[in-house]
């Protein structure tokens, strides 16, 4: 498990994951839905990157993020584009 504290930490720890899947940036970025300047953006720690873009490239990787520490409350399993209540 990789602790992530900061987005330069986020990115350092995607690039060595892509690197580690033999992968280039584009690659990773066709397989992810995204550009290969969010890649880019992404290893270098750009802090202000789109958390579903992040995401999608971390689900490309074969990753998933958890998050430690936060009280734990029961998923919402509302499926993607619903209102939520709005």
């Amino acid at each position: 498990m990789t602790f992530i504290k900061s987005p330069q930490q986020l990115g350092s720890a995607l690039r060595a994951a892509r690197k580690q899947l033999g992968l280039t940036q584009p690659q990773l970025a066709l397989a992810a839905g995204v550009g290969v300047r969010f890649i880019v953006d992404l290893e270098a720690g750009k802090p202000t990157l789109r958390l579903e873009n992040v995401l999608r490239v971390v689900d490309a990787l074969g990753g998933d993020i958890q998050l430690s520490g936060l009280p734990s409350v029961a998923s919402d399993d509302q499926p993607e584009g619903s209102d939520h209540g709005a």
